[in-house]
């Protein structure tokens, strides 16, 4: 069964879940320079998208300007990772716009939790709905920091 892209409009802007139209070296750019993902290789970026739930937004030329990236089961569970906008464009309701689409997806539908993790878009995502964790004592994690910018062993 194929999968029909859903695409909205907001404003100038077309947000798209639309594989075809990811551009995985705009992403792999800009996810290179961010906090979370600081000289993330393109391979890794692209294996990401292709297994995740992706929406992007692009401008009226057709160029990428944001992304949401959704990493979920279907049944169950989504992870939202990955979010942003470009610096010229924010202040115009995209992030809010993407997740609101994906809040709405119907793939998306009937999911028992939602994570996710950010540093300082804490209004952003309680805006949509998004609240601390009710029982941190429950949560454990495995951080590797940095763990792009480590030396490859192999050339050691």
């Amino acid at each position: 069964m194929s999968h029909q892209p859903l695409e909205h409009r907001h404003g100038a802007y077309l947000i798209s879940d639309d594989p075809a139209r990811l551009q995985i070296d705009a992403i792999h750019a800009y996810l290179g320079t961010l906090y979370w993902a600081m000289g993330i290789p393109r391979d890794v970026v692209e294996r990401s998208l292709r297994n995740s739930l992706c929406i992007g937004v692009y401008d009226a030329t057709g160029a990428q300007v944001g992304l949401a990236r959704f990493i979920t089961d279907y049944a169950t569970f989504c992870y939202v990772c990955d979010v942003y906008v470009l610096d010229e464009h924010r202040g115009r309701g995209i992030a809010k716009a993407m997740l609101t689409m994906a809040n709405d997806h119907p793939k998306l539908q009937g999911l028992r939790r939602w994570n996710l993790v950010t540093r300082d878009a804490h209004p952003l995502y309680a805006a949509i709905g998004f609240t601390p964790i009710a029982h941190p004592d429950r949560h454990m994690e495995r951080l590797i920091p940095n763990v792009y910018l480590r030396p490859d062993e192999e050339d050691e």
